[in-house]
């Protein structure tokens, strides 16, 4: 495996791969590497060629988040990349990605207005920017994202499709701890109790989906049931609790077609995303 810390170093691999024909499958992250991650990696072995990218992209952090404190781990990061036989990391700086006059960002308008998009303004504006920087240095024939980021993974999409970039993006499912919380870095942020308390949001979406099961589709009837079950857990604070159209990322009243039951909730300080498609 390679580790490159340069955009050239990296386009000079990449034209040499696709001068040879190969295929290849890029996985971008922001490191602090779990199992999710490493289903994406597993899910690019359809190609030729495996890229791995790690960085901790400042423009999709607001003043008040937790860009220093987010966790990294590059030596983990690291041995996890070479287990999953991913052929290129490339680790760049901030300086290396952002110039000290770069002015040129991606918003993908609609879309990023509900749910994440609302709660955590300009945080997509950044999200596609640093995709769209990393694809052109990639130059990925796929590129895998996971479900978990249901609102991230459509924008991406609709990036993809509105500036007609020749990459094929793959969604691959949720990967959840045995007791059904759903993986994320962030969960290291959690102590004991709030681990504990964390797993109401996966027992509240379970809940709502049998009820959609047995037929239930009014969708402020299942958003009042999945609030009041969040609430039965004291150290819960709801940001948000929503059903959105699939394609629009649009408030619904009544659950007619595809639809995407999303949650944001404060566990302490530690904010966790979840959700489930119908």
């Amino acid at each position: 495996m390679e580790i490159i810390k340069t955009i050239e170093e990296a386009k000079k691999i990449i034209k040499k791969w696709k001068s040879e024909h190969k295929t290849i499958g890029f996985i971008p992250t922001m490191g602090y590497l779990h199992e999710g991650h490493q289903s994406l990696m597993n899910a690019a072995s359809e190609n030729d060629k495996k890229v791995v990218s790690i960085f901790v992209n400042p423009t999709q952090f607001s003043p008040n988040e937790d860009l220093d404190k987010y966790p990294r781990d590059l030596e983990r990061d690291i041995e996890i990349c070479k287990k999953e036989n991913v052929d290129l990391l490339f680790v760049p700086d901030v300086s290396e990605m952002y110039n000290d006059n770069f002015s040129t960002y991606i918003n993908v308008e609609n879309l990023s207005d509900n749910l994440c998009g609302e709660s955590r303004p300009g945080h997509f504006r950044g999200v596609c920017t640093v995709v769209n920087k990393l694809f052109n240095i990639v130059n990925p024939d796929k590129a895998y994202f996971g479900q978990k980021d249901a609102q991230q993974l459509i924008i991406i999409k609709k990036m993809v499709q509105d500036l007609n970039m020749d990459v094929d993006i793959v969604a691959c499912p949720i990967i959840r701890e045995e007791d059904g919380l759903a993986k994320s870095s962030r969960n290291k942020y959690l102590n004991i109790d709030e681990r504990k308390a964390a797993l109401i949001l996966n027992s509240s979406l379970k809940k709502a989906f049998t009820e959609i099961q047995d037929g239930e589709k009014n969708a402020t009837v299942i958003i009042n049931n999945i609030k009041a079950s969040i609430k039965t857990e004291p150290l819960a604070i709801i940001d948000y609790v929503k059903i959105v159209d699939l394609d629009t990322i649009t408030d619904i009243s009544e659950i007619k077609k595809s639809a995407l039951v999303a949650i944001a909730v404060k566990i302490g300080k530690t904010r966790l995303i979840d959700n489930f498609i119908i």
